[in-house]
């Protein structure tokens, strides 16, 4: 999966991003990229989108969908 997360500006916003969403039960890994504003996510069972939504926001960036 594929999300847009707009706010990361450097390698150390990727990795804030990455720590928030591989917090999640179900997330495996997250790879993020600012220079495209893109995380894709390898999960091993369905996250809510919700759930990526609120960590994505309490990491301090804005989750703008699933790309």
């Amino acid at each position: 999966m594929k999300i847009r997360v707009n706010g990361m500006m450097c390698a150390h916003c990727e990795a804030h991003v990455k720590k928030a969403l591989e917090a999640i039960d179900g997330i495996e890994s997250a790879t993020a990229s600012h220079e495209e504003n893109m995380v894709t996510i390898t999960n091993s069972k369905d996250v809510s989108e919700d759930l990526i939504k609120e960590a994505v926001a309490e990491a301090g960036y804005e989750y703008a969908g699933i790309a």
